[in-house]
């Protein structure tokens, strides 16, 4: 996660990271940096490389597989604390991202521990 200094997005997000199980917009990050949501995008692609809601959908997968590798939560409930709102939306996006589902993850990462 390359954050450029000029860009002073790393205040904004260390917040997001914070508040991953919150429902976040791009609204909400915008006006916790005091830009329009237009120019977020802009300052976001040169200071990350990604849009904003690429960027935390990617923190949210992170947040599940930290938890589905440190807990023994169900998927609901850690859905909820990834921020994805239900297990079918983590099952979901975690797939596409991960390539396998969560409970497939949680057991491959278990057997190789």
């Amino acid at each position: 996660m390359p954050v450029s200094d000029a860009h002073n997005l790393g205040d904004v997000l260390d917040w997001a990271v914070a508040h991953l199980d919150e429902p976040l917009t791009v609204g909400d990050l915008a006006r916790r940096a005091h830009m329009s949501t237009r120019n977020l995008g802009r300052h976001f692609m040169a200071a990350t490389g990604t849009t904003p809601l690429r960027w935390m959908l990617t923190q949210r997968i992170h947040r599940a597989q930290e938890l589905l590798e440190n807990t023994d939560d169900g998927i609901d409930h850690l859905a909820g604390r990834a921020g994805m709102g239900t297990a079918a939306t983590l099952r979901r996006h975690f797939n596409r991202a991960v390539g396998v589902s969560p409970e497939a993850y949680r057991r491959n990462f278990r057997d190789a521990s």
